[in-house]
C-alpha cells in the first residue's frame, strides 16, 4: 500500500526535531522549575505526561488490529503455503543468530572492560521480581485457548499463531476463501490509513515523552554506574551499526547506509516509547513503503521480531551479569558464561510478552549462575535510558531481518529500497 499524501521525509525530520526540542526543554525544566509544585503539577505530571500517555495509547490501540489483519492478509495471499514455512524458518533462525551474537559480544565486553570493578552505587534497594515462566509453559501459552482473550490481553504470540492458521485456511478455501481474503485486504488498507492519521501526532508525542524524561531524571542517578551505562550504550551502537550492516551486505547485498537513513523515524519512535510492540505500526509501514519489503513477508517477520527478537535486551543482560558478578566479587566460569548465552537465546522466544521482560529475564539468568537477584537494584536507576536505547536496537533488528528474508524470497523491491519518497510511491506495488 502506498499513501500519496504522506511525506515520510518530513515526518522523520519532525520526529527528530521533536526529540531534540523535547530533550532541551526537559533539561531546562530540570535545571530551573522542576522542583516547584506548580511546574510539577501543570507541566511535568500534567501536560507532558497526559499528551505522552495519549500518544502511547494511540500506538497501543493499533498494535493488535494491525498485526492481526496484516498477518492474515499476507498469509492468505500466498500462492504456495509452503512458502510461509520457509519465511518462518529463516526469520526465527536469523533472530536467534543475532541474539546469540549480541549476548556473546556483551559478555566479551564485560570480561574485558570489567565495569563492576570499583563500582560504588550510592543506593541499593530491594525489588521483587516476577517469576520467569518455564520454557514448557511458554510453548503451551503460544496456543490461544481463546483468541478474543489473547487480543484483549495483547498476547502477541497467540495472536500470531491464530492469524497464521486463519490466513492459511483462507488461502486453502478456494473461492469462498478469496472473498474473505479480499475483505481482509480492504480492511488492511483502512488500518494503514488509520496508522497514517496517528503518525501525524508523532512529533508532539515524542516531544512530550522526552521532555518528561529529561525533567524528572537527575544526573546523580547515573554517577554510581556510569561505566556500566557507557559500556552498554557503546555495545548497543556497535551491534546495531556493525552486526546489522554486515548481515545486510553479506546476506542480502543491500546498502546499510540507505537502511539506517530510512529507519530514522522508526528509531525515534522506539527510543521514545521504549516498546517494540508499540512501534510495530511504524516499523511495518516503513519496511513496506520505504524499504520495499512485500506485505507477505513483512506482516509475519515484523510482529514476530517484536515478540521474540531481544538483541538489545541480550546485550544489557550480558553486561549486567558481568557487572553484578564483578561488583560482588564472583568469578564466573566458562560454563556459567555459556549457560547465560543459552538461557538468553532460549528465553527470548517467550519472555517478550511478560511485563518488565529485561529485568525478569535477568533475574532468571542471575539465579542460574548463583548471583543474588538483589544485584538488579544496582542498575534500576539507569534502566529507563538503556531500555529506550535497546528498544531502538531491537526494532533495527526486526527491520534488518525482514529485509534479508524478503530479499531471499524475491519479495523486496530494490527500486523502493534505494529510491526516494517519490520513487517509492510510483514503484511499490499495492499489497495483496
Amino acid at each position: 500500500m502506498t499513501d500519496p499524501d504522506f511525506d515520510h521525509q518530513k515526518l522523520s525530520n519532525r520526529i527528530l526535531l521533536g526529540l531534540v526540542l523535547g530533550l532541551v526543554f526537559g533539561v531546562l525544566l530540570n535545571l530551573t522549575v522542576a522542583d516547584q509544585d506548580w511546574a510539577k503539577a501543570f507541566l511535568i505530571d500534567g501536560v507532558l505526561a497526559v499528551v505522552g500517555e495519549i500518544f502511547i495509547r494511540f500506538l497501543s490501540m493499533l498494535v493488535v488490529p494491525l498485526v492481526f489483519v496484516s498477518l492474515i492478509t499476507g498469509v492468505s495471499s500466498l500462492s504456495d503455503p509452503k512458502k510461509l514455512g520457509r519465511v518462518g524458518g529463516k526469520a526465527v533462525g536469523l533472530y536467534m543468530l543475532t541474539t546469540g551474537i549480541a549476548i556473546t559480544l556483551a559478555l566479551a565486553a564485560a570480561i574485558i572492560v570489567k565495569p563492576g570493578v570499583g563500582a560504588n552505587p550510592t543506593e541499593v534497594v530491594e525489588r521483587e521480581i516476577a517469576e520467569q515462566p518455564s520454557f514448557g509453559q511458554v510453548l503451551i501459552e503460544m496456543i490461544p485457548r481463546n483468541p478474543v482473550e489473547a487480543m484483549a490481553n495483547g498476547d502477541m504470540l497467540p495472536i500470531i499463531i491464530f492469524a497464521v492458521l486463519l490466513g492459511l485456511s483462507i488461502a486453502m478455501s478456494g473461492t469462498r476463501g478469496q472473498r474473505i481474503g479480499d475483505l481482509f485486504a480492504d480492511f488492511n488498507e483502512v488500518i494503514m490509513r488509520l496508522v497514517g492519521f496517528v503518525m501525524l501526532l508523532a512529533p508532539y508525542g515524542v516531544f512530550c515523552l522526552i521532555a518528561g524524561l529529561g525533567a524528572t531524571t537527575g544526573w546523580e542517578t547515573f554517577l554510581g554506574v556510569l561505566k556500566y551505562v557507557v559500556l552498554v550504550l557503546v555495545m548497543l551502537v556497535i551491534h546495531a551499526s556493525v552486526t546489522y550492516s554486515i548481515l545486510l551486505k553479506v546476506l542480502a547485498g543491500l546498502n546499510p547506509i540507505v537502511f539506517f537513513k530510512k529507519m530514522r523515524a522508526v528509531l525515534a519512535f522506539a527510543f521514545s516509547t521504549a516498546s517494540s510492540g508499540a512501534t510495530i505500526p511504524v516499523t511495518l509501514r516503513t519496511v513496506e513503503q520505504r524499504l520495499g519489503a512485500d506485505n507477505k513477508v513483512a506482516s509475519f517477520t515484523v510482529p514476530l521480531g517484536a515478540t521474540i527478537n531481544m538483541d538489545g535486551t541480550a546485550i544489557m543482560q550480558g553486561i549486567a551479569t558481568g557487572f553484578i558478578a564483578q561488583y560482588f566479587g564472583v568469578d564466573l566460569t566458562l560454563g556459567q558464561y555459556l549457560m547465560v548465552v543459552v538461557m538468553v537465546i532460549m528465553a527470548s522466544v517467550g519472555a517478550a510478552g511478560v511485563p518488565g521482560v529485561g529485568l525478569i529475564l535477568l533475574a532468571g539468568v542471575l539465579a542460574s549462575v548463583g548471583l543474588p537477584a538483589e544485584g538488579i537494584a544496582l542498575i534500576l536507576g539507569v534502566d529507563r535510558l538503556l531500555d529506550m536505547t535497546r528498544t531502538a536496537v531491537n526494532v533495527s533488528g526486526d527491520a534488518t531481518i525482514t529485509c534479508i528474508v524478503a530479499k531471499s524470497e524475491g519479495e523486496l523491491d530494490e527500486s523502493v529500497y534505494y529510491g526516494s519518497r517519490k520513487d517509492s510511491a510510483e514503484t511499490k506495488p499495492q499489497s495483496a
